[in-house]
């Protein structure tokens, strides 16, 4: 049976466009309204067992919302993270036309919002980079790393990254060779992973043989594991995923969850729910295991890193 934990991305809780495919559209999009639907997901997925809360600042006010929650509850088992890179602009306009986080991987910006994300520690167990990309040059910026390396030493924080993109591996490798005497920086890596993008499968095994931290994000990716009329390239797939999800009795998520934990087995996978049945659902993933033939068909449905993140990148913020 898989150790994989189920942790909660904040992504879709604290701002009110998300780049995913939305079913529910009957939400309050107030920033009362989502503060108060955050702060119960929050609390019932804290009742449901998890532990594990991950954000940012791009997250609208997810940091804020996350800080709120922690301080007012007090839990002393909880293990957050968070990240810096990306600052969050769309303003709580809904339908926003335009960028809705600015990336900068700057010293200076690292210094801006750790001020602010401190605030979650004792806590603060992660902080990483926010999709650190080789373009960015954040991987070679000597006062960022240094920067990292010192509140990793002071707080006794995992430094991590999170990735994204046709280059996932490539920055990976990259993170891997930085080092502070003789001790490797990043503990921890976030990445998307899925049924349809599994470019990382090798690095990410070699990395938890040697004791990282792996989390996996967009594990539902962005919502195209639902069968979807749009998405005619994946119905061998949608009819397979239903084929496992009435034999083990739960919703597709479950099944696509439960892929990751059996094939990867990574230290944890984040839900990015919006609303306590869907933390539910994606928990059911906890209660069964796929046998190895589930597996192999599942890898099977793999698409090409380039197609995938080109169809990402498609998406529209809703």
């Amino acid at each position: 049976m898989s150790h994989t934990k189920i942790g909660l991305g904040l992504a879709a809780l604290g701002r009110p466009d998300y780049i995913n495919i939305r079913l529910e559209q009957d939400v309050d999009k107030s920033i009362d309204g989502f503060k108060t639907n955050a702060f119960k997901v929050l609390d019932d997925s804290y009742a449901l067992g998890i532990r594990d809360f991950d954000v940012a600042p791009s997250y609208g006010l997810g940091e804020q919302f996350l800080f709120e929650w922690n301080n007012s509850r007090d839990h002393s088992d909880v293990n957050l993270s968070t990240k810096f890179g990306y600052t969050y602009v769309a303003n709580w306009e809904i339908g926003f036309n335009g960028k809705h986080e600015i990336k900068e991987h700057s010293i200076d910006k690292l210094n801006e919002q750790w001020e602010v994300s401190k605030a979650l520690l004792p806590n603060l167990k992660i902080y990483q980079i926010h999709s650190a990309t080789i373009d960015s040059a954040v991987l070679t910026n000597d006062a960022v790393l240094s920067r990292l390396n010192e509140l990793k030493q002071k707080h006794g924080l995992k430094i991590g990254i999170s990735s994204s993109g046709t280059e996932q591996v490539k920055i990976i490798e990259e993170a891997q060779k930085v080092v502070f005497n003789d001790r490797a920086l990043f503990d921890s890596y976030q990445v998307t992973f899925n049924l349809f993008e599994q470019s990382t499968f090798h690095i990410l095994k070699q990395l938890l043989v040697s004791g990282k931290t792996i989390i996996i994000k967009e594990a539902l990716a962005n919502g195209r594991v639902f069968r979807n009329s749009k998405f005619q390239e994946y119905e061998a797939a949608y009819k397979y995923l239903e084929k496992l999800s009435k034999k083990y009795s739960v919703g597709v998520d479950a099944i696509a969850l439960r892929f990751i934990m059996d094939y990867l087995e990574p230290t944890l996978i984040l839900s990015g729910a919006s609303n306590t049945n869907q933390v539910k659902q994606n928990l059911k993933a906890l209660n069964f295991e796929l046998n190895n033939d589930e597996i192999s068909k599942l890898k099977s449905f793999v698409v090409f890193p380039e197609n995938y993140w080109h169809e990402r990148s498609s998406l529209k913020w809703n």
